[in-house]
């Protein structure tokens, strides 16, 4: 788990265009996602667009796990865009799919309006403050993007979800620009 210790950089950055790139190398091929105001901008408006990717626009999260499932029966991997009022919202669906079944779900949280350079524990934002320990709690292997130096993190992961059949999460703490 890559919980943060201390507060992220105020001044850092986070790309939209690094995160879809190790992404698409990690093998993923489709995205599951509801409108998403934390990633909007910088992933999902590329994704949408991006011709290496297939979008599947879902109306509630929990349908996303579902989906995902589906996909991983089918050789395909997917990755779940969500923020993490969806994330709440979905948990029956991520313990029981992701979880009980022991599947390797990969999903992306976005931290809506938490306060840059803050560390999620830390926020004023009771549901950010929330999620890893929500994470921790599910056995769900978890890492915190914040800046471009994180999305290193995101490949491998992805790929010993795959090799372990675990879920995995990566909690989105600043906007990807």
């Amino acid at each position: 788990m890559n919980a943060p210790t201390k507060a992220a950089d105020t001044g850092g950055t986070l790309s939209g265009a690094k995160i879809i790139a190790a992404v698409k190398a990690a093998g993923v091929s489709h995205v599951l996602s509801v409108p998403d105001l934390h990633t909007a901008k910088g992933l999902l408006a590329p994704i949408a667009v991006d011709k290496e990717l297939q979008l599947v626009r879902v109306c509630k999260e929990d349908e996303t796990l579902g989906i995902a499932a589906g996909l991983l029966y089918g050789d395909k991997r997917s990755l779940i865009l969500i923020q993490y009022t969806g994330f709440l919202y979905a948990i029956n669906a991520i313990r029981g799919v992701a979880c009980e079944q022991k599947l390797p779900i990969v999903m992306m949280i976005g931290l809506l309006g938490k306060e840059p350079g803050v560390a999620p524990k830390d926020s004023k934002r009771f549901g950010s403050r929330l999620i890893q320990p929500m994470l921790d709690t599910l056995g769900i292997d978890h890492h915190y993007i914040d800046l471009d130096e994180d999305v290193r993190l995101i490949e491998p992961a992805i790929n010993k979800a795959h090799e372990t059949s675990r879920p995995v999460a990566f909690v989105i703490g600043r906007r990807p620009v």
